[in-house]
């Protein structure tokens, strides 16, 4: 490492406030990871119900879906420390809520999707102001390394989340509510000591205010070209639903062999966040993001026609890295380019694009799949995913065209 990259390094990692925030943010993913793996298999447990473990999802996302863009105008008015650190207490409050619930023999299905549906409107709310506050914390020269590092945390909740989730629920369901509770207390912890210079919006209340957002995202072609890259990408490209057919099907695997597929993207996305920590993209970013895509696509589509495990994992490792430092570049450029007072309601919107279209992407999948097999759905995506990379560069010549995250005045 250059003695530059290494001095940038440790101005980040004196970032006491980021540090912190980062704290927080791991421990709160880790147990939100946790409690999604727990809340199915209770419901599962419960009733046996392949339509009822759907409705655990669908529970979290509707809430969400609406509450999302109203909480972006919040997150903006707010202090966003608190929003987040409220949105820790109130989870850590229905972990031990459940912790009680089956302790007495009292949770039943109704109850499980009561509190999906909790979970749903506080993340809402968490979303936004987790990706809003980032920016506060550190210096914009340090936030391309500050969002790759926070990246690096993220995936290792993702991956290390369920496995952790798994192995307590083998010994019992009240050890992964307990777990989850101290870690959403934990993150509470860390994130109310976090300080920075809060300044409110001073816009009004009204739906003017509330769809600022979108309007802004809307009329600014680089964060529009963006999000519109990221959002069909996600949803052409996206392989995850299908994976349970491939392993059992096509790679002859059983579960341990689905958990090694699952786990693959994380795995590279991991990796990408850490070598986007210490060595960010400087120069020729819109280009990046486009070729990060079309990797993207290609690798999915390697996967897509594989029958070899250690193939078919390369492909989805490759594939998690590509779309990582599609993530990075895109939330990069999002936080500079958005003014101070719009970032929690930008945030949102770019919360619902992302959340839709994965919800989205796994319709997408099953349709093309139940028209086309699975493997035909899958080289579709892959295809697809290239071409919108290539339509954007004609679509979005801005973005395309962007050579540095700070744009020199």
């Amino acid at each position: 490492m250059s003695p530059e990259h290494q001095a940038s390094l440790q101005d980040l990692l004196a970032q006491k406030p980021f540090l912190r925030f980062w704290l927080a943010r791991v421990s709160g993913i880790l147990a939100n990871q946790m409690l999604s793996v727990a809340l199915a298999w209770h419901m599962y447990e419960l009733t046996g119900s392949a339509w009822d473990l759907g409705l655990v999802g669908l529970f979290q996302f509707v809430p969400a879906l609406i509450l999302t863009l109203p909480a972006g105008h919040v997150v903006d008015k707010l202090n966003k420390v608190h929003i987040y650190a409220s949105c820790m207490l109130i989870q850590a409050v229905v972990a031990c809520v459940l912790v009680w619930g089956t302790q007495s023999d009292a949770v039943t299905r109704e109850w499980v999707l009561l509190v999906s549906a909790i979970l749903g409107m506080v993340r809402a709310f968490q979303m936004p102001a987790q990706q809003a506050l980032t920016p506060h914390l550190v210096p914009a020269n340090l936030l391309q390394r500050a969002i790759a590092l926070s990246s690096t945390g993220v995936q290792t909740a993702v991956i290390s989340g369920p496995a952790i989730g798994g192995i307590l629920y083998a010994t019992h369901v009240n050890a992964v509510y307990a777990t989850c509770a101290a870690f959403l207390l934990l993150a509470f912890i860390f994130a109310i000591t976090v300080r920075y210079d809060h300044k409110p919006s001073q816009a009004a209340a009204n739906l003017r205010s509330v769809l600022a957002g979108a309007y802004f995202v809307w009329h600014h072609k680089v964060l529009l070209g963006a999000v519109v890259l990221d959002l069909f990408a996600v949803l052409l490209g996206g392989v995850t639903a299908l994976l349970p057919i491939y392993a059992k099907d096509i790679l002859h695997t059983g579960p341990e062999g689905l958990g090694v597929l699952r786990s693959s993207p994380a795995v590279g996305a991991l990796i990408m966040a850490a070598v986007l920590t210490q060595w960010p993209i400087e120069r020729k970013v819109g280009r990046f993001l486009l070729m990060a895509v079309a990797v993207f696509g290609l690798a999915n589509l390697i996967f897509g026609i594989s029958t070899h495990m250690a193939l078919s994992v390369a492909a989805l490792v490759v594939a998690g890295a590509a779309d990582n430092v599609s993530v990075v570049t895109r939330m990069t450029l999002m936080q500079l380019e958005t003014p101070e007072d719009m970032r929690g309601r930008v945030a949102a919107v770019n919360s619902l694009f992302i959340g839709g279209s994965n919800q989205l992407g796994e319709f997408e999948s099953g349709a093309t799949a139940a028209l086309w097999g699975p493997v035909g759905s899958v080289v579709f995506g892959g295809l697809a995913t290239v071409g919108v990379a290539l339509a954007t560069l004609k679509i979005f010549p801005d973005l395309a065209n962007r050579d540095r995250m700070i744009q020199p005045k």
